[in-house]
Formats: C-alpha cells, sequence, structure tokens
C-alpha cells in the first residue's frame, strides 16, 4: 500500500481543517514546500494535495506554491480542489503534478469528466468526498443527492482508475479511519482505493495495508506526531 502523506493549501500556507469546517483551521507551515522536503527525507514517494481555496471558488490561487513543491522534490504528486475544467486540467499537469482529482466536477459535469479520462487517462482520478452516505461537493459546503454506491459504480464504468474516498465524519478527527467503508469498497470496485480521513493509528495504517488498499493518506496524524511517517511507510510497504 501506497502511503501518501497530505498537504492542504490555503492562502499559500500547509493547513487542517477539522471535518472540513474552514472556521476551525490550523496553520501548520507557512512554507509547504519545507513540509514537502520533510515527507521525502521520511521516505515517501508520494503528496497529496487539496488547494482549499480552490475547492470553493474553482480558481487555482496556489499555483505557484503547487508549482515550487513540484520542481524541488521528486514526489508524484496527486492535486485536488476547484479542477472543474479542461483548462486547469492542463495546467496543473502542465506544471508537473502527476495526477488531479476531480471533486465537484464529478457530480455537476459528468462529460467533462469523460473527455478528461479520455484524454489523459490515469492522470485523472475521481475524489468522492463523503458525508452520511451522500457525497458532499464545493469544499464539503454542500451536499449533492449522489450515494457513495451510485458515484463509484458511475465512474468505474467510464473507465477512471483512482478514487480518493474520504469519510468527512472522521477527517482531522483522530478517532480512527472507516475500515468497514474501505473493506466494502475494496471488495466490490476493481478501481485503486486511496483512504483518506481518519488515518489516525499505526493500526490504522496496518488494517488498511492487509485490505491491499492502494493507498491511504496521512494528514492531521502526522502534524500532531501520532504517526511516524517513515515507520508508516515501512509498515504500509510490508
Amino acid at each position: 500500500m501506497n502511503i501518501f502523506p497530505a498537504i492542504d493549501l490555503y492562502e499559500g500556507k500547509a493547513v487542517r481543517l477539522y471535518k472540513g469546517d474552514y472556521r476551525q483551521m490550523t496553520v501548520y507551515d507557512p512554507e509547504p514546500l519545507n513540509t514537502a522536503k520533510k515527507f521525502e527525507a521520511a521516505g515517501a514517494q508520494y503528496l497529496h494535495m487539496v488547494d482549499l481555496e480552490g475547492a470553493k471558488t474553482g480558481g487555482t490561487p496556489n499555483a505557484e506554491t503547487i508549482r515550487k513543491i513540484v520542481e524541488n522534490t521528486h514526489l508524484f504528486v496527486e492535486l485536488g480542489g476547484g479542477i472543474r475544467s479542461m483548462e486547469v486540467v492542463e495546467k496543473y499537469l502542465s506544471l508537473g503534478v502527476r495526477r488531479v482529482i476531480l471533486g465537484t466536477a464529478a457530480i455537476t459535469d459528468g462529460n467533462f469528466v469523460r473527455q478528461a479520462v479520455d484524454r489523459f487517462g490515469p492522470a485523472i482520478a475521481v475524489g468522492a468526498d463523503v458525508r452520511d452516505g451522500f457525497i458532499s461537493i464545493k469544499g464539503w459546503t454542500e451536499q449533492s443527492d449522489m450515494t457513495l454506491g451510485a458515484f463509484m459504480d458511475k465512474f468505474q464504468h467510464m473507465g477512471v482508475q483512482t478514487v480518493i474516498c474520504t469519510d468527512i465524519s472522521r477527517d482531522g478527527a483522530m478517532r480512527g479511519t472507516n475500515r468497514e467503508l474501505y473493506a466494502e469498497l475494496q471488495q466490490k470496485c476493481a478501481m485503486n482505493i486511496v483512504a483518506s480521513g481518519g488515518v489516525s493509528t499505526m493500526e490504522d495504517i496496518r488494517a488498511l495495508a492487509a485490505m491491499k488498499l492502494y493507498g491511504a493518506i496521512i494528514g492531521k496524524a502526522y502534524y500532531t506526531g501520532a504517526i511516524d511517517l517513515k515507520q508508516a511507510i515501512e509498515e504500509a510497504s510490508r
């Protein structure tokens, strides 16, 4: 299983939200490149980034910060947050981002997702941000009427290879990840599943790795010291 340490961007800083609430934001690093280099030094090969401002507005306000990280590390960077047009997809891929994650656009513009997948293949992932069984959009500020099951079926049939599934109720809460959810998805889906939200102990890492998930995202647990990134990477690769 691959470990994706996470950097959430807001106004050029590395931050974390509590359960997706922009009013409950903690700044962890005013220069996210420093954090990315720490990830790399710990043995990370992957980096998960989210532009929290872009997620709300659909713009690319943190593009320069993202470019600096891509150009100054060897990390495989995947990025989500506000990617709702082919122009933005092209912009981020041209900066060296290896995979972009379509979230809100996956719900509001299925044709765009299909065109992106047809054009860029495995460089396109979708984000399933789940609250009470339904997909949330626009930086988790709105809830759609699409269930997680319908979402997974739709995009698997469309040819999407990777899905980042976040249980919003667990995100930043440090109370363990939703193992039952990921076990069910791994059993039912042929896509690469990346677990996100509440991965907060080494037991979470071992349990998800035992399911043979493609990946798991570590966010707040790294920043608070609850998980040692080097140890998590070693554990996940066994």
